[in-house]
């Protein structure tokens, strides 16, 4: 018996159904989104102007990271982690549909938002 699989992208900014996966580096950390066109559109043109004056470097001659800058990142992680676990604890109580692994939907972290204010 064969059995299908289809992936769907979300759009990660505003939830709708998106077109691309966009990836980009700060900091040495990689990261990779799911955007619509109109969002990886502009995310490419807020980031222009710094890659026009910006130097170009391969893979294999980005600095590898330090301890400071690995610590950093794993304390990143964790208060990531933290927040989301918040994040899904909240909309638990607030009667949300919301998964225990995966990406949980803007508007879910927007109401987290608001509700903290």
């Amino acid at each position: 018996m064969a059995s299908v699989t289809t992936v769907s992208l979300t759009d990660d900014i505003d939830g709708k159904k998106a077109d691309e996966t966009v990836a980009f580096a700060l900091d040495g950390v990689l990261y990779e989104i799911d955007l619509r066109k109109t969002n990886a559109n502009a995310l490419r043109k807020a980031l222009a102007e710094y890659i026009e004056h910006g130097r170009r470097v391969s893979r294999s001659s980005t600095p590898r990271p330090t301890a400071a800058s690995r610590a950093s990142v794993g304390d990143d992680r964790r208060r990531r982690r933290e927040y989301l676990t918040a994040v899904r604890a909240w909309a638990e109580e607030a009667g949300l549909d919301v998964s225990n692994r995966g990406r949980i939907a803007q508007d879910v972290i927007d109401r987290y938002e608001a509700a903290q204010a």
